[in-house]
C-alpha cells in the first residue's frame, strides 16, 4: 500500500509507520511499529471501514496515534512537574552533566531545592550557613581612638565598593573566658577539705586533697563569674553605628597593636537572589529535563488511554475533511456528509479521556496519598479506642 494514498486501505507491514508520523519521535520503537498496525485496525474499524469508505489514509491514522502518545506523555510529564517540582530547583537542566529523565524513570526524592535553600537562608540568619560567603575583618587598636570606621581603617578579607556596605555579625571584644579565673577545680581548697572531713577522708593516708565534682558544677561557677563581670563591672563590649565601632573600655596605651577581630557579610551578596542559579539549571517547569514518554515501556492502561485518544483523534480528522462538503451527488440524488457530527463527537471524546486522565493523575499525587493515608491512620484509630482493654492484676 502507498502511503501517498488518499483513501483508507488496511496496511500490511509495521515498517510502514517509519516516515509516516510528522515527528518521527516514536518511529523506531518495535513495539510502537506494532501497536501501530492494531490501533490503525481499530481505528478504521471504529469508523466504519470496510462497509464506508474513509476519506483519509492510514498515514493520517500513524500522525493521530504519535499525537495520542505525545498528549499522554505531556499528562505524565505535568503530573510529575506537579509532585517533584521542587525536588528540581537549582539542579541541572541541560548539557552533559545531566542525562535527562525520562517520564518512565522514577523520581529519588531529595528533601527538595526549595526546603534546602529556605534552611540555608535560615541558616545564614544565624551564620551556619546560606550561599553568601561570611567573610573575616579586624581593627588595629590605638589608646588614642575609641571609634573606628570598620569601611576605611578595618582589613577586610574581601572590598566592599562605595555603592556597597558590610553587615558586621560578631565583634570579638570580649573579656577572658571565666574558666580562667577558677583555681583548679582538683586543687586542695578549703571546700574540699571540709567536704572531704564531712566524709571522714580528712586524715586519711595517703591525703586525700580533691574530690571530683560534675562538670555541672564548673558550669554553674562560670555562669556566676561572668553574671558578676557583666553587672558589677564594666564589660569588654562595642557599639555599631553605621559600619562604625566604638570600643568598650576605651583602648589605653597597653592596647596598642592589638587586633580585635569580626565576621561579616557584604550586603550585596546577601541581598543577590540570583547567586548560584546561572544558565542551565532548573527555574521554573519550561526547563525541567523531562523527555518524551518511552512508548515500549507504557502499560496496558496507559496503551488503552492511548487507542482511545487516537480515535477521538481520528473522527476529528474524519469530521475536519467531510466537513469540506455537505454533502455529495450522486446519479439519483445526493448523500449527505457526517463531517460536523463527527468532529463534535471527536472533540468531546477527546476532552473526556483528558479529563479523566487528569483526575486519576489528581487521585494519586502526593498530595492526596497523604490525605489518603492520614483518613487511614484515624480510622485505624478509631477502631483501636473502641478496643477493650485488659485488666492487669498484680
Amino acid at each position: 500500500m502507498s502511503k501517498f494514498n488518499f483513501i483508507y486501505e488496511e496496511p500490511s507491514s509495521a515498517l510502514e509507520v517509519t516516515g509516516s508520523t510528522p515527528h518521527g519521535i516514536y518511529d523506531t520503537d518495535s513495539e510502537f511499529q506494532t501497536d501501530s498496525l492494531t490501533t490503525c485496525k481499530y481505528v478504521a474499524s471504529k469508523l466504519g471501514h470496510p462497509v464506508m469508505q474513509l476519506e483519509f489514509n492510514s498515514g493520517s491514522i500513524y500522525a493521530c496515534l504519535e499525537e495520542a502518545v505525545s498528549e499522554y506523555s505531556q499528562q505524565i510529564n505535568h503530573y510529575n512537574t506537579k509532585n517533584w517540582m521542587w525536588e528540581h530547583y537549582g539542579n541541572t537542566s541541560t548539557g552533559s552533566g545531566y542525562s535527562g529523565t525520562g517520564s518512565h524513570q522514577a523520581e529519588t526524592p531529595n528533601g527538595g531545592m526549595s526546603l534546602f535553600t529556605l534552611s540555608e537562608q535560615y541558616g545564614q540568619a544565624v551564620n551556619v550557613g546560606g550561599n553568601a560567603t561570611l567573610l573575616t575583618g579586624s581593627i588595629t587598636i590605638t589608646s588614642s581612638k575609641q571609634v573606628y570606621d570598620l569601611t576605611s581603617e578595618a582589613s577586610l578579607e574581601a572590598t566592599v565598593g562605595t555603592s556597597n556596605r558590610i553587615e558586621i555579625q560578631r565583634v570579638f571584644n570580649q573579656a577572658p573566658a571565666a574558666i580562667s579565673k577558677f583555681y583548679d577545680p582538683f586543687a586542695g581548697t578549703y571546700d574540699n577539705i571540709e567536704l572531704l572531713d564531712s566524709f571522714g577522708f580528712g586524715n586519711v593516708s595517703p591525703a586525700v586533697s580533691y574530690i571530683l565534682r560534675p562538670i555541672s558544677y564548673d558550669l554553674a561557677r562560670a555562669n556566676a563569674i561572668e553574671t558578676n563581670d557583666i553587672i558589677r563591672k564594666s564589660a569588654h563590649s562595642f557599639e555599631l553605628v553605621n559600619n562604625k565601632m566604638r570600643i568598650f573600655p576605651k583602648p589605653t596605651s597597653k592596647d596598642d597593636g592589638d587586633l580585635i577581630y569580626f565576621h561579616y557579610y557584604r550586603r550585596d551578596d546577601r541581598i543577590d537572589v540570583t547567586q548560584d542559579y546561572t544558565s542551565g539549571k532548573v527555574s521554573d517547569p519550561s526547563n525541567i529535563p523531562y523527555k518524551f514518554i518511552t512508548y515500549t515501556e507504557i502499560n496496558s492502561m496507559g496503551r488503552n488511554w492511548i487507542r482511545k485518544y487516537t480515535l477521538a483523534l481520528s473522527k476529528e480528522l474524519l469530521g475536519i475533511i467531510r466537513s469540506k462538503y455537505a454533502s455529495l451527488p450522486l446519479p439519483n440524488g445526493e448523500v449527505s456528509m457526517d463531517g460536523e457530527a463527527l468532529k463534535a463527537e471527536g472533540r468531546e471524546e477527546k476532552a473526556n479521556l483528558s479529563e479523566e486522565l487528569k483526575e486519576f493523575f489528581e487521585a494519586v499525587s502526593k498530595k492526596e496519598q497523604a490525605v489518603t493515608e492520614q483518613e487511614v491512620a484515624n480510622a485505624q484509630q478509631e477502631v483501636l479506642n473502641k478496643a477493650p482493654l485488659k485488666i492487669y492484676i498484680g
